[in-house]
């Protein structure tokens, strides 16, 4: 069967409108496809924000018992000068108040420049930051004891410090003789002054 041209004519606005209808069709599939999409994403970015916020809470819950736990020995170190600047004047005067309390003999003694620290048993310090003044220590002694002495003392009065190494040596020539209190002995020492250096607090300052 075939159509005569007055059948198109007769067919001509049907055809029109089922074409409009399914270009419609199509513009409104694909507006709910990206529309669906954009719902998808929406929800992933929520849910992504609501995961940060639930970690963000757990770990601020942790901080604070951190900060809780450690707090007081913080400030314990803070109030004895090891967290900060150096306090290189304070160990100087406290090895000279031990040095007369205890009567010594002669002593000298030398601080170099401070320097970072990595010693191999400090593994993480997290932000801070470890510094070291290295002392040389020479000492003039009666005993061993007058070494103690002063190390003990200066563990009590002073901050945080590291015996690296010390040498113990009579000199040529020497008698002992305890009885007319006499140097017998003679120490050499290399002490590390410790120092923590905390960014928040120099910032802060």
């Amino acid at each position: 069967m075939s159509l005569t041209q007055q059948d198109w004519r007769k067919l001509r606005y049907p055809t029109i409108g089922l074409g409009a209808a399914l270009i419609l069709v199509g513009l409104l599939v694909s507006y709910a496809d990206q529309y669906r999409t954009k719902n998808e994403k929406t929800l992933q970015t929520q849910q992504n924000l609501l995961n940060q916020a639930r970690q963000k809470y757990q770990s601020s819950g942790l901080e604070k018992e951190t900060i809780i736990q450690y707090l007081p020995i913080y400030n314990e170190l803070l109030a004895k000068g090891f967290i900060g600047e150096e306090h290189r004047i304070e160990w100087i005067e406290t090895l000279r108040k031990i040095h007369a309390q205890h009567k010594l003999f002669s002593i000298d003694y030398n601080i170099g420049l401070q320097e970072n620290y990595r010693p191999s048993f400090l593994t993480n310090l997290g932000n801070f930051r470890l510094k070291r003044s290295v002392m040389s220590l020479k000492l003039d002694m009666l005993h061993e004891g007058d070494l103690l002495a002063l190390l003990d003392g200066l563990h009590e009065q002073t901050t945080l410090f590291i015996v690296r190494d010390c040498e113990i040596k009579r000199p040529v020539g020497a008698i002992v003789n305890t009885k007319n209190m006499t140097s017998n002995m003679q120490a050499n020492c290399q002490i590390d002054w410790l120092t923590l250096r905390d960014p928040q607090l120099a910032g802060a300052l």
